[in-house]
């Protein structure tokens, strides 16, 4: 029995070389994109904490210039749920005009990659500040506010990742982007 080739060093070492380098998206034998579109949860994962930093940035972002400008709860949760949007479509947006696609094209696909996982996303966590008792009227200096904030973003990540898991076993969301990494 030769078993030279579960020693490391060898040529069989490393079966992913994608896995390896940190680029594996779900693709090969047991990983995902297959018969029925499955999915692994490392996959919906890996897009839900994609579309969670673009998120993240752009709300933050919206929240401390209304704030500084002194706009109302409502002008500044308007302002950081677009920025959430822009920032969400533009990771994947950069990405796949990287690739080598046209920005028309690449609106497409960050359009139907993101759109459903930043909505939840954004319901979620801004329904969370909304209900935490004083959020709304907490300041950037106060940690009620960034407990509230980032609480609702690992609640959205909680509640997102199955929804994004469902969309890209059927081909949707994140899904589209694969073609193109």
């Amino acid at each position: 029995m030769d078993h030279s080739s579960h020693h490391p060093g060898t040529a069989h070492h490393h079966p992913d070389p994608a896995a390896e380098h940190g680029n594996a998206h779900g693709h090969g034998p047991g990983h995902g994109h297959g018969a029925g579109h499955g999915t692994t949860w490392a996959t919906a994962m890996r897009a839900t904490l994609h579309c969670l930093t673009g998120c993240a940035i752009g709300e933050i972002l919206g929240m401390v210039v209304g704030t500084a400008l002194m706009w109302g709860n409502v002008p500044t949760m308007v302002l950081a749920i677009a920025l959430a949007f822009v920032f969400g479509y533009s990771f994947t947006l950069f990405a796949v005009v990287r690739a080598g696609v046209s920005m028309k094209a690449a609106l497409k696909v960050a359009l139907a990659a993101d759109t459903v996982s930043i909505a939840v996303m954004e319901l979620v966590d801004n329904g969370i500040i909304a209900l935490v008792p004083g959020a709304m009227d907490a300041h950037l200096s106060d940690g009620l506010f960034w407990y509230a904030l980032l609480g609702g973003f690992a609640v959205a990540f909680v509640i997102t990742t199955p929804v994004n898991k469902w969309m890209i076993g059927r081909g949707k969301g994140h899904a589209v982007v694969h073609a193109y990494h």
